[in-house]
């Protein structure tokens, strides 16, 4: 066992996987993780299945399968990506049921095509749950303003959402504003809502990456000074948003319900500025009820030497404010970021799902039988 992780988990941060590929499944090495390294979940996006899809390793014979029923590549796809998430669902159901729900989840996201379409996002929300039919899975819906109804009408109808593509505080309220209602719709409906289950996927590393190349451009001591603050700063500040909603008397009706908190998961945790220590946006963000899920280096390297030193998220909220209001004063509009991080997540995900498409659909006219 790898103490630091540990560490981690034991302060109530659960450590997910931002990952997942047939191989890591079929070797045995999902299972490897879980055992060993405390991972208690998985999260997959478009860039992801993308990647393994087009490596090519174990989805031939699949492949081969559906090149000969002639399915449409949007089909095959699906096929495919649903087999790997109800897969890797059923090796952590075991966490599932320790947990009662609340870990061994596997997220999926709706096409990133459908992020500003409200009515498509339900309609791909219920058909993916209904696919990969596990009772620990999570459908990705991204925080778009045509994703936020989406997420109360899913939540409403007992499906479980990750929240994704969160990069601003007013964005994030509005998010645990959508579960509630989501939960309040359940509710009424009479669904038992201690089933279901959110959590609220707020990205980190891509805010310094934006913030801190303007930082750059402006190039003074005092701007430079400030490198590597904001996104860590954002996500404290999210923390305390999440602390207050889920402490006042709108929760306070559904909690009696049995309801479950909605947890704020930080997303996009490897470092991309290699002046960072390789496990800033794991160390730094310590808060129970929090979920971190990382890339497998990320993982490694918390493993081999983080440093888990206790809560780092409670108690910083002044000095947070204060370093993203200096970013604010040198002229680097906050709201401007946001929308640009949020417009780039969206883009880079159906671009990566664009390319699945083609990959996908190349592979299906190799392996197409020859007609006799």
């Amino acid at each position: 066992m790898t103490d630091a992780l540990k560490r981690l988990s034991d302060e109530g941060v659960a450590i997910w996987l931002d990952d997942l590929s047939r191989k890591r499944i079929t070797s045995g090495n999902l299972a490897e993780l879980i055992d060993q390294q405390h991972v208690v979940g998985v999260t997959t996006n478009p860039s992801i299945f993308q990647k393994a899809i087009s490596s090519g390793d174990g989805y031939e014979q699949q492949l081969a399968d559906l090149a000969a029923r002639k399915v449409t590549v949007e089909e095959a796809i699906r096929m495919i990506t649903t087999a790997d998430v109800r897969d890797a669902a059923d090796i952590l159901r075991p966490v599932f049921d320790a947990t009662e729900g609340q870990d061994g989840r596997v997220s999926i996201e709706v096409d990133p095509r459908l992020a500003h379409n409200t009515k498509a996002t339900v309609a791909e929300a219920k058909q993916l749950a209904w696919l990969v039919d596990r009772p620990n899975t999570l459908i990705k819906i991204p925080a778009t303003e045509g994703g936020l109804p989406a997420i109360t009408e899913v939540i409403g109808r007992g499906i479980s959402v990750n929240v994704t593509l969160i990069f601003s505080l007013e964005r994030y309220s509005a998010v645990m504003d959508a579960y509630l209602a989501g939960l309040e719709k359940a509710k009424a409906a009479g669904l038992d809502l201690s089933k279901i289950h959110s959590v609220a996927s707020f990205f980190v590393s891509r805010v310094d990456s934006e913030i801190d190349k303007r930082l750059d451009g402006i190039g003074t001591d005092e701007a430079k000074a400030l490198k590597g603050k904001a996104a860590l700063a954002n996500a404290r500040l999210a923390y305390e948003a999440y602390e207050k909603v889920f402490s006042g008397e709108r929760w306070a009706a559904l909690d009696k319900a049995q309801a479950n908190k909605q947890r704020p998961l930080w997303a996009s945790t490897g470092v991309k500025d290699p002046a960072y220590k390789d496990t800033l946006y794991v160390v730094d963000l310590v808060a129970p009820g929090t979920v971190n899920t990382m890339p497998e280096a990320t993982l490694d390297a918390t493993a081999d030497h983080g440093e888990v030193t206790g809560d780092t998220i409670r108690g910083t909220y002044e000095q947070a404010r204060a370093e993203l209001d200096a970013v604010a004063k040198l002229g680097i509009s906050y709201d401007d970021v946001v929308q640009l991080l949020e417009d780039e997540g969206v883009e880079k995900f159906e671009a990566s799902w664009i390319d699945l498409l083609k990959s996908t659909e190349a592979e299906l006219a190799r392996l197409a039988p020859t007609e006799a």
